[in-house]
């Protein structure tokens, strides 16, 4: 008899999501005093409407709609979670983490280890690798992974070219111990020499704010940068799972600008049918936007189990990543 272990997989159980409040159009901008037009921000963007959060609500406040409603889609309780994964650039404090408030809130009494995970607008797909291999590992059984933002705390509303484009939310899945693959293949990258092109170089120290708490980026070269490593970390997570694009049911980008989506589909041949899309009912999320996407598409009936997605990200940093998996 043979004695080895058996190989352990993971697989997604359940998919949350949460946005908070009502919806915000692009004439609502316009009416608070940006210097915009609904026009301007659909041909540019194809952004419609973003959810802004009340100045009391954190991140680990959205993080806790969009995790209850991902443990419930799983079929399990808050106590069976052994791990805690937050992909956040915007965390109630600069510690705790907010993972820990997060399982605070949660009731999670059994010592998970829980942490966040900080590479922007790739930390879902960051915190999605990193859980898995936790789980491959044999550590851990039940991980909860999740993206939850407030990036209109960093937005200068004087600055069209990026207040327009963000938005609130968070999105949460559960991904668990598997026999059978489900997680086919992850890849994570990141450069920091393209810093300056995406970033809120902002600290605090003795009190005071040092440098800009704002977000700041370069248009242009984040979508030419965008574009070109999301086709090549998909072909790469293809290649590692010996498939190629044409078996993709289903790509799940990072939501940033409906261009970079479409460009982005071009690059890999596949019909803007097979592509998720929702960045126009939410804007940039950062972290949040593609456990979002999924959760939408799960729950309006159009993701379908045994599905295979590919879902990618790319944020300052920069970072980006992939995973390949079967749902």
């Amino acid at each position: 008899m043979n004695s080895s272990r058996l190989p352990i997989f993971s697989r997604i159980s359940g998919t949350g999501s949460y946005l908070p409040g009502e919806p915000v159009s692009n004439n609502e901008l316009v009416a608070r005093g940006v210097d915009t037009s609904d026009q301007w921000i659909i041909e540019r963007t194809g952004i419609r409407f973003r959810h802004l959060a009340a100045a009391s609500v954190t991140s680990s406040d959205l993080a806790l709609q969009a995790s209850l409603r991902a443990i419930e889609s799983a079929g399990r309780v808050p106590a069976e979670i052994d791990l805690i994964v937050l992909a956040t650039s915007t965390p109630d404090f600069i510690f705790p983490s907010s993972a820990a408030l997060l399982q605070d809130k949660l009731g999670i009494k059994n010592g998970a280890a829980a942490f966040d995970v900080q590479a922007v607008c790739s930390g879902f797909v960051y915190g999605l690798a990193i859980a898995e291999k936790f789980i491959r590992s044999g550590s851990h059984r039940c991980a909860l992974v999740v993206g939850s933002e407030v990036f209109s705390r960093i937005l200068d509303w004087n600055d069209r070219g990026t207040c327009v484009l963000f938005g609130d939310g968070a999105g949460a899945v559960v991904l668990e111990a598997s026999d059978a693959p489900g997680i086919h293949a992850t890849a994570l990258h990141a450069d920091g020499s393209f810093n300056k092109i995406l970033s809120v170089p902002g600290q605090l120290c003795g009190g005071q704010v040092i440098g800009s708490p704002f977000l700041q980026m370069d248009g242009p070269s984040v979508f030419k940068f965008a574009v070109k490593v999301l086709a090549d970390v998909a072909k790469e997570v293809l290649d590692a799972a010996g498939m190629n694009a044409q078996q993709i049911d289903w790509l799940i980008p990072h939501q940033a600008n409906i261009r970079i989506l479409q460009s982005t589909a071009r690059k890999l041949g596949l019909p803007m049918g097979k592509v998720i899309v929702t960045v126009e009912h939410h804007g940039n999320t950062s972290a949040a936007s593609i456990p979002l996407a999924l959760d939408d598409a799960v729950r309006a009936g159009t993701i379908k189990r045994g599905d295979t997605l590919l879902l990618e990200g790319v944020g300052g940093g920069f970072t980006w990543g992939a995973a390949l998996l079967r749902f």
